[in-house]
């Protein structure tokens, strides 16, 4: 589905941010990318949907090399590319429906999309992908009122009401409490099951790592180390990746928190977030229409 062909990421310093990447994701695979910071995990990220330019290599999706794309082109082809980014990028002052109808602007006419008359499609797929995510109930609340969770959520929906075929997630529960994180990465995967996406998660927390993605790809100096199994995340593999820590305690906490989640599994924080929420007025969003 995406495959990277000896992506090298040179910057005007001589730092080499990627030393010839090759790594392919299949469909539907949840992969997460973790590693020390200056790794190059964020610039891998970005360098997939070019809000990176690489230096050299090829990047492929589909079989169409992102590359080679012009700008007007590039436009086309990010649509299917969903973005989930660390501070949200949300506008503070639009409301959240206002938020999640942006991801369709790559597909509304310039007109349309500076007046907000969305489809009437467009709106009723935000309603269900907020109801999906339990903010259905706020659908009008500006997006500064919203905490922190709520606005990945938010972020979330803006990504997936693009249709994309693939998810670029850069660090989603960096900003985030303990709780929070799990159930944003939880929803997260969810999702890509459901709608059978690929996605690449750069997450720094190994325990979130472990405990969510199916595939782990570590991260040194622009460099894979490591590509394998969250199990296969050994006190050595840690080491090479990150340097020396007693990282026995870091396994067994995975271990712990993997217990813990089983048995929370459909307990009140999930029936929470698939609770049916009232019908809503969808007249107070005729202006979107």
């Amino acid at each position: 589905m995406l495959r990277i062909e000896q992506l090298v990421k040179q910057y005007r310093t001589g730092d080499r941010a990627l030393k010839g990447i090759d790594l392919e994701v299949p469909d539907g695979q949840v992969m997460a990318l973790i590693g020390p910071s200056g790794a190059g995990k964020s610039t891998l990220i970005r360098c997939v949907n070019r809000l990176v330019e690489p230096t050299s290599g090829r990047i492929l999706l589909n079989d169409l090399d992102i590359r080679s794309l012009s700008q007007s082109k590039l436009r086309l082809v990010r649509r299917r590319m969903g973005m989930i980014f660390q501070e949200y990028a949300l506008v503070e002052r639009l409301t959240v429906m206002e938020n999640v109808l942006s991801g369709r602007l790559g597909y509304v006419g310039f007109w349309r999309s500076y007046f907000r008359k969305f489809p009437q499609s467009d709106i009723d797929e935000a309603f269900r992908l907020l109801e999906r995510v339990g903010l259905a109930e706020m659908c009008d609340k500006r997006a500064d009122e919203l905490s922190g969770g709520q606005r990945q959520r938010v972020g979330i929906c803006r990504a997936l009401i693009q249709n994309p075929e693939l998810l670029l997630v850069d660090e989603p529960t960096a900003s985030l409490d303990p709780k929070t994180s799990r159930q944003i990465m939880r929803l997260i995967c969810e999702l890509c099951q459901e709608r059978k996406l690929s996605a690449i998660i750069n997450i720094h927390d190994v325990l979130l790592a472990q405990m969510f993605a199916q595939r782990i790809v570590g991260l040194q100096l622009g460099e894979i180390v490591y590509d394998g199994s969250p199990n296969g995340l050994t006190p050595d593999v840690l080491t090479q990746i990150y340097g020396e820590e007693d990282w026995e305690a870091t396994i067994e906490n995975v271990e712990e928190e993997d217990l813990e989640d089983e048995a929370l599994d459909g307990g009140p924080d999930r029936e929470a977030e698939h609770k049916k929420t009232p019908e809503l007025d969808r007249d107070r969003l005729s202006g979107l229409t």
